[in-house]
């Protein structure tokens, strides 16, 4: 319902300022005949590569009240302090159970992960009932830290969500100062300045930048927990996308000579090194991305695509950007080579040399190409020594 208003409201707003003469102030129209505007080169821009913590699903959480907060309670949580004492963080290296009752005999009926958000329903000697995404049960009060506003916005992302067709990023809070790149309808980025009146300040590939205020909608972003029968789905899909790739890399291989072999054919990894991995991963570009996916070839999410490459060479990942900086061995970044895992914040790649990752960068440009620099290195880890 809220994206839908968001929507409706877009294109009430997008009519009136026809109507107004000043419907190209920070749009830009498919037939623009500005041709500063319309000579403009479209270069990669990143979209927040944000994958959920163990493939749990990422939800959006509004800052205003919205008709869907019965249905989603983590509607006007953030802003609104009175909230904060019925919100709480998992407070876990790795996970911890949700139980149909509360009592360590009980019943599991999901999982809550590292960081994971939760509305608190009651409590019951030394027990939460939690709701977390679509789970909904008991939580020991020993792994859930409860009402802590600091730790709650600590483990939310501000993401802006451009609700327009085309859209300049400009190098400051001025509708004169130059444009860096543009954005599309619904990609997502990482909010990093709100302080500009009318304006957002965003990450992208191309470095951070503004954006009118008027064309995006600004929410928080937490993880949720994980039912028993999602972690169940999750893992069989894991699995089965490990096993197509292998059987797809199979059947390519017998059919190489032919001409006629199907451009949706891949070849199978070669041997357990660095170079083969990025051999592995490039069959993909061109694919799209899909924010939570895991599937090389229908859609994946960056970390999503990580994991999946990986997986192929028998390598089990985390589906998290996150926990992606601690797997493998840590390497400089002077010293990373084809195959290394690159992490930045929010976002994830696989080096494959001379300056470029490989990656599912955005819904736009799917698993493609991007400088290694394109933003700062949080930390490079590797698989195969």
């Amino acid at each position: 319902m809220y994206r839908r208003i968001t929507r409706v409201s877009a294109v009430i707003l997008a009519a009136a300022m026809l109507f107004s003469g000043a419907a190209n102030v920070e749009t830009v129209r498919a037939d623009d005949t500005d041709t500063t505007e319309s000579s403009f080169s479209f270069s990669d821009t990143a979209t927040a590569g944000v994958s959920n913590a163990i493939a749990v699903a990422l939800a959006d959480i509004d800052t205003e009240s919205t008709e869907e907060e019965e249905t989603d309670p983590y509607s006007g949580v953030v802003g609104n302090t009175d909230n904060y004492d019925h919100v709480g963080v998992a407070d876990v290296e790795d996970f911890v159970y949700v139980r149909e009752e509360p009592d360590t005999d009980s019943s599991v009926v999901g999982y809550l992960y590292a960081d994971n958000a939760a509305i608190v329903k009651d409590y019951e000697d030394g027990w939460y009932k939690i709701k977390s995404g679509n789970v909904v049960g008991y939580v020991s009060e020993d792994y859930l830290i409860v009402g802590d506003e600091d730790l709650i916005l600590s483990v939310a992302r501000r993401v802006a969500v451009v609700n327009t067709q085309t859209l300049r990023v400009r190098v400051s809070a001025d509708e004169n100062s130059d444009v860096i790149t543009l954005v599309a309808y619904e990609d997502r980025y990482y909010v990093t300045d709100e302080s500009e009146d009318g304006w957002v300040g965003i990450k992208t590939a191309d470095g951070e930048g503004y954006v009118s205020s008027d064309y995006v909608v600004v929410k928080n972003r937490y993880t949720y927990g994980e039912t028993v029968e999602e972690q169940e789905e999750r893992e069989a899909e894991e699995a089965e996308e490990a096993a197509a790739a292998s059987s797809s890399s199979s059947s390519s291989s017998s059919s190489s000579s032919s001409s006629s072999s199907s451009s949706s054919s891949y070849s199978a990894p070669s041997s357990s090194t660095g170079s083969s991995v990025v051999a592995y991963a490039c069959q993909f570009v061109g694919n799209p991305y899909v924010w939570g996916g895991t599937s090389l070839t229908n859609g994946c999410d960056c970390s999503g695509f990580v994991m999946s490459v990986y997986a192929a060479f028998g390598v089990s990942l985390p589906h998290s950007s996150y926990s992606l900086r601690s797997v493998g061995t840590a390497v400089s970044v002077s010293s990373m080579a084809a195959g290394d895992i690159v992490c930045y914040d929010g976002h994830v790649g696989i080096y494959t040399g001379n300056g470029t990752i490989v990656n599912a960068l955005n819904s736009r440009y799917g698993i493609t190409y991007t400088n290694v620099y394109y933003d700062n290195i949080i930390t490079v880890r590797r698989i195969f020594t």
